[in-house]
């Protein structure tokens, strides 16, 4: 076999999508020369293509972790962001919604969860919901004016121009077959269209799905330091022709998700998702068979609905920490200080709020290089 050709580069960032592009980004506006190196033929065709475009508040998650913190600075750094790149956008607002009197508390819980994160709700009784909501089974709800939606794919394409504006360059159908760390650098053998080794004094690991398997194989890199990753895929079904919200509706979470809600697409076009599937291979497909059980979810908080008009969208998949009821799970963004690679980053388990905190998420690396 014929030696691959050899570049040196002084950064790498695994994966092109939104948190890779944004991350790659911020380090080429530092004067660091960034290439990406994304597997597939384009960039965000992965879990940043697969999920509600919902911009998030930061309401659920436990204070001080990652994942408020995050979202929260995130939320405010997207939307700046879209505002002066002209990113499609929009800031829906969104309603959390009890159905049954005892599902009040957990109404009460949630407001406080998001109160500590500095992110507040209206409370509305059931009269007030009703009024607001007339389509909807309402017994209370939270009203969060700061969450919206946004263009995920227009989001990447001006991250793009952003990082290439910097000097950076996106590389596509180049997978990172092989990773070592030694002393002085990094060396990543690179399959695909144009196979080569890339050494590299810095690199960040934001493969998605694929970030936990890379580093599970990454020579010099502990694996007492690489987390267990599982995969919940959830479907979406998009409902076809008029419906009456403009905002988003969103049920009590459930177990490894929010729940089966209502998103809103920039056409103002419906869909419904995702649920939670664990599985053990990556796999896409959307069984048209769970419209019923999706029917059923959906009915619990607006009977109006038209089963004939739910039809099979797409599927996304979750990069979880965390399995089937177990505690609350973070997201980790391992640095030299964690596992004692210098000029290495790990992002795992960077599932929602991903995409909304994705700037944020590329402050914090920069930080911790």
């Amino acid at each position: 076999m014929a030696e691959l050709e050899t570049f040196q580069v002084d950064t790498i960032v695994i994966g092109a999508g939104v948190v890779g592009l944004a991350t790659a980004r911020a380090l080429a506006r530092t004067g660091r020369e960034v290439i990406v190196l994304e597997a597939g033929p384009a960039f965000g065709e992965g879990i940043s293509s697969r999920n509600s475009e919902v911009i998030h508040a930061g309401i659920y998650y436990p204070e001080r972790s990652l994942k408020a913190e995050l979202c929260v600075r995130g939320r405010a750094l997207l939307y700046d962001y879209c505002h002066s790149r002209g990113v499609g956008h929009r800031k829906t607002g969104k309603w959390i919604v009890a159905t049954r009197e005892d599902q009040l508390p957990a109404l009460r819980d949630i407001r406080l969860q998001a109160a500590r994160n500095g992110v507040e709700l209206a409370f509305h009784n059931a009269a007030s919901a009703r009024a607001a909501l007339p389509e909807i089974r309402v017994c209370g709800a939270l009203h969060s004016p700061e969450t919206g939606i946004v263009d995920s794919h227009g989001l990447m394409t001006a991250l793009t121009a952003d990082l290439e504006a910097a000097g950076g360059q996106l590389v596509t159908r180049s997978p990172v077959d092989a990773a070592c760390s030694e002393a002085g650098g990094h060396w990543l053998t690179v399959g695909g269209h144009m196979p080569c080794q890339i050494r590299a004094a810095t690199v960040v690991n934001a493969a998605g799905l694929g970030a936990v398997p890379l580093a599970q194989a990454w020579q010099g890199l502990s694996a007492s330091r690489v987390p267990v990753q599982r995969m919940a895929r959830g479907v979406y079904f998009a409902y076809s022709g008029r419906q009456p919200f403009s905002n988003l509706i969103y049920p009590l979470p459930d177990s490894g998700g929010l729940g089966v809600h209502l998103t809103l697409d920039m056409a103002g076009q419906a869909r419904f998702g995702p649920d939670v599937e664990w599985i053990e291979e990556e796999d896409y497909s959307v069984d048209p068979a769970r419209i019923g059980a999706f029917a059923e979810a959906i009915r619990q908080w607006w009977p109006g609905l038209e089963i004939g008009r739910l039809q099979p969208a797409y599927a996304g998949i979750r990069p979880k920490l965390s399995g089937p009821g177990e505690a609350f799970a973070d997201f980790r963004i391992d640095g030299p200080e964690f596992h004692g690679v210098a000029g290495l980053v790990n992002l795992f388990g960077i599932e929602s709020p991903g995409l909304t905190s994705c700037l944020a998420i590329a402050e914090h690396v920069v930080r911790k290089l």
